[in-house]
């Protein structure tokens, strides 16, 4: 109910068009800071930047159903901002890189449709059963129901992660979702119970059915889970599947679900962000997405586990792990000519880009030439800035010194020749 009165809120206030993003920006106080107006220089042009802290700094402030481990994804408050401002009820809000799907969500919680683009299969594993859950009761009956094959474990490698009996459980997890689809009768449930074991593989606590290794969102080598064990003196220890899924399924269920939250018209493409032909032009309101940053993230490594449960198999060449700079900018100017076509003439696309290489390298100059390149035309750059405890301290990093405290977001629309890109004065600076 909060939630609904706070959409509402938000909804007597939607900014009428992009320019409007600019006044706002600047005024902005919501977290009793003051933004910082200054501009980057691109060619002959200040783009205009406003820092100040947009959206809470709070650990797991957002609803419980985007709590689902994944590398390199943003607070559900980040597309929250923009689908609060520029969407109404029945716009399209796209995610062409939508990873755990922490976009479309949200874009549910706005009473939006959901589109989203991955090229890693396993996305869509992660995303569609959240946009239509099942109920408690219904999960808990069809965990109750299930008699779970017994398999005989195929690769014993896997014994550095799991005892015996929780790797037979594995392997009776992945036959029966195998023979439910198969028979067909695979269904919101069995994707939900699939989804949730997914991100229950591998982690640091008793809570995963493995051993203590890295956090869910990294899966480790068999080599490297090895020393890892004999550094700990450890062995796997028996971890009941189901009812970690269970646990797992309530906490993720713990806020309530809105009503009309849930859609049938969910658009989800397995599908490289430069190539999307089923999408028709004109179509899509508001785009907010963060794309792989520069060889920062390795999404095959990490996802090596849940891929092999979801029988998923990816091309090591398919999903984009771009070492330069300049291979970034051509794979981005492909992406920013496709999201032209789809975009709507009043849209508007949020394109996060994060820090890389501890601030030195600032990916939005790359962003705003492949956009213009594109016919896209900025509006700003947006610099999230916080200071919060980050998990990464398990690590024995010091946050302050390490890691992403903040988000880059580069604000652009289409090209219009009656309009000219915002130019800062310096009385604004």
């Amino acid at each position: 109910m909060a939630r609904a009165k706070k959409i509402l809120s938000q909804a007597a206030s939607r900014l009428e068009n992009p320019g409007d993003l600019h006044s706002e920006l600047r005024r902005f106080s919501e977290f009793d800071r003051t933004t910082v107006t200054s501009a980057h220089n691109h060619g002959a042009l200040k783009v205009p930047v406003y820092e100040n802290e947009f959206w809470t700094a709070k650990q797991r402030a957002g609803h419980s159903i985007h709590e689902i481990s994944y590398r390199a994804c943003y607070k559900p408050q980040l597309p929250g901002f923009f689908i609060s401002r520029f969407c109404d009820p029945g716009d399209v809000v796209y995610d062409p890189f939508m990873g755990r799907g922490t976009t479309l969500i949200e874009a549910q919680f706005g009473s939006c449709r959901a589109w989203g683009a991955d090229i890693n299969p396993l996305s869509k594993v992660l995303v569609r059963p959240r946009l239509s859950p099942p109920t408690l009761g219904s999960i808990k009956d069809r965990l109750d129901s299930i008699d779970l094959p017994d398999v005989e474990p195929k690769d014993e490698d896997l014994l550095v992660f799991f005892e015996e009996k929780t790797l037979r459980e594995l392997y009776g997890w992945q036959k029966y979702f195998q023979q439910r689809q198969q028979q067909q009768t695979f269904d919101v449930v069995d994707g939900w119970i699939q989804m949730v074991a997914c991100n229950r593989l591998t982690g640091h606590s008793n809570g995963f059915f493995s051993v203590y290794t890295l956090p869910p969102n990294q899966a480790t080598s068999v080599v490297a889970q090895r020393k890892i064990n004999t550094k700990r003196n450890q062995v796997p220890e028996y971890r009941n599947t189901k009812t970690l899924i269970w646990k797992k399924s309530r906490q993720l269920l713990k806020d309530p679900i809105p009503e009309g939250f849930s859609r049938d018209d969910a658009n989800l493409l397995c599908a490289s962000a430069d190539h999307t032909p089923d999408l028709p032009d004109s179509s899509v309101k508001l785009v907010v997405t963060s794309p792989p940053f520069v060889d920062t993230v390795d999404y095959i490594g990490d996802n090596w586990m849940r891929m092999w449960f979801t029988g998923l198999e990816l091309k090591k060449d398919s999903l984009w792990q771009l070492r330069s700079i300049k291979d970034w900018t051509t794979r981005m100017t492909a992406t920013f000519t496709e999201l032209h076509r789809v975009l709507r003439p009043d849209g508007l696309i949020a394109f996060e880009v994060g820090e890389v290489r501890g601030g030195v390298l600032l990916l939005e100059h790359a962003v705003i030439e492949a956009a213009t390149a594109s016919g896209l035309t900025h509006e700003c750059v947006m610099i999230n800035s916080q200071v919060f405890t980050k998990t990464a301290n398990c690590w024995g990093v010091d946050n302050n010194k390490k890691g992403t405290n903040s988000n880059r977001i580069v604000i652009l629309r289409k090209s219009d020749a009656r309009k000219k890109p915002f130019q800062l004065s310096w009385d604004d600076v």
